[in-house]
């Protein structure tokens, strides 16, 4: 990895003395003196500079052979924005590594995705990295089983193949050889013996969930989503395999996710997926403190983020359905698609394919929109892979359907959504709030501008 420039070294110098939780995710500190690497935020006394080391990945401290800290957990740390700025090639085999890609497929499958060659592929890790992405893989399924370890309910042995290990004895000597300790001398016994299985979850700055409860109820899904006054909970398909989660917070900066998954090694694409769903992964200090300086009194509730839904596909059906009508007409329609497609309540959502293959005469809204969603369930079933933006082609399907999608199945941080009738109300009061001015996040301006409502 190439040296830190004088400035970056400055900043994490400061940011350590003062553990400003701002930093937390973008470095991480190694003690050259107890072979341990830990978070800016780490309450353990203040190490002396010259025993210092600095590394912007968890497995770059790892290869250098420090192990993480029990105290501070790096493992937990918020995902970093260190690599902002480099090749997108790179970012983009990052996330796809870190989602478990290696783990179902090969590295000249994966650089065939990516189109570029292996050997390529491999150089650009070993320079952004100084690493094999076999390496890295194996550090971030260590780092994910270690936070299960600490996090979870699971038992030692499925957390061996939830990691995206083949067997038991392959974790425990990678785990050994790489972490220095044992599983079962990280592990606590607090987390033992529970009757149903919890992972929590920690994020950084503030989450209004009573905002983010109000959304969904509104727009829940009987049958699949269920909202209380604390906990936000909805049955889902992940690789064909059925499931069921409840999200709830905790303490401050962590939420609990009960969850039931008939195959384990589906754990960390549903992690990720929650991630991306609640918007955890968001530096929404900073998002704040960018748009007030765009409208000063625009900021009225903090801690809203993007309340995700399932898939682009889930809302692209939502965003079709609540074309030209009030919510409360949308879930109407939505609910009677979803039962009569779903009679014995098997609590997922209908597929495109079932979509596509129903006699949808029965929902009760103008023919044009019906023959749009007919439309757009073919063109998903014969397209899986299609972006929103290429749903523009579809007869019936405009922007503002096509950046609701973004907004709330992909959860963009970018889709202001400026054609939208109580945006538009709110930015008279507003008329420095326009889609130029909020971007980059233009997606939580839209937000903020319904808190106004």
């Amino acid at each position: 990895m190439a040296e830190l420039s004088p400035s970056a070294l400055k900043e994490f110098q400061s940011a350590r003395m003062a553990r400003d939780a701002r930093f937390d995710g973008r470095f991480y500190i190694a003690v050259k003196t107890t072979g341990i690497f830990c978070r800016p935020i780490c309450p353990a006394n203040l190490p002396r500079e010259e025993n210092i080391e600095y590394f912007l990945d968890k497995a770059q401290a790892l290869q250098a052979g420090y192990r993480p800290c029990l105290r501070c957990r790096p493992d937990s740390a918020p995902s970093s924005w260190a690599w902002k700025g480099v090749e997108t090639t790179f970012l983009r085999a990052l996330q796809l590594i870190e989602r478990g890609e290696l783990q179902t497929t090969t590295l000249a499958a994966l650089s065939d995705r990516l189109g570029i060659s292996d050997r390529y592929l491999r150089q650009l890790f070993q320079g952004h990295l100084g690493m094999s992405p076999k390496q890295y893989a194996l550090y971030h399924q260590l780092m994910f089983a270690k936070q299960l370890i600490h996090s979870s309910s699971l038992p030692i042995s499925e957390i061996a193949f939830a990691s995206g290990f083949q067997s038991i004895r392959r974790f425990n000597d990678a785990f050994k050889k790489v972490i220095r300790l044992t599983p079962s001398q990280v592990r606590k016994d607090d987390h033992a013996h529970t009757e149903v299985s919890y992972i929590d979850l920690a994020f950084k700055g503030a989450l209004d969930w009573s905002h983010m409860l109000d959304f969904y109820r509104l727009r829940a899904i009987d049958g699949i989503e269920s909202i209380d006054n604390t906990s936000y909970q909805r049955s889902f398909t992940l690789a064909n395999n059925p499931g069921w989660f409840r999200v709830y917070p905790v303490k401050t900066g962590v939420m609990r996710v009960e969850f039931n998954l008939e195959d384990t090694r589906q754990l960390k694409p549903l992690v990720n997926q929650l991630r991306r769903m609640f918007d955890l992964d968001t530096d929404i200090l900073h998002i704040e403190q960018q748009l007030s300086q765009v409208a000063p009194q625009f900021i009225q509730r903090t801690g809203i983020r993007i309340p995700g839904v399932w898939n682009t596909w889930e809302a692209g059906v939502r965003a079709i359905l609540g074309q030209q009508v009030s919510i409360k007409a949308a879930m109407g329609q939505l609910n009677l698609l979803v039962h009569t497609l779903q009679p014995s309540g098997a609590g997922h959502f209908p597929t495109p394919e079932e979509v596509s293959q129903a006699d949808l005469s029965f929902l009760r809204m103008p023919h044009s929109r019906k023959e749009t969603l007919a439309r757009f369930a073919r063109f998903v079933t014969e397209n899986p892979e299609s972006t929103p933006e290429q749903w523009l082609q579809i007869k019936g399907i405009g922007p503002w359907t096509v950046n609701y999608a973004r907004l709330r199945g992909a959860s963009e941080p970018n889709c202001f959504l400026a054609g939208d009738l109580v945006v538009k109300k709110a930015i008279t009061k507003f008329p420095a709030i326009t889609t130029d001015s909020v971007s980059p996040w233009g997606s939580y301006a839209t937000f903020h501008c319904w808190s106004h409502a």
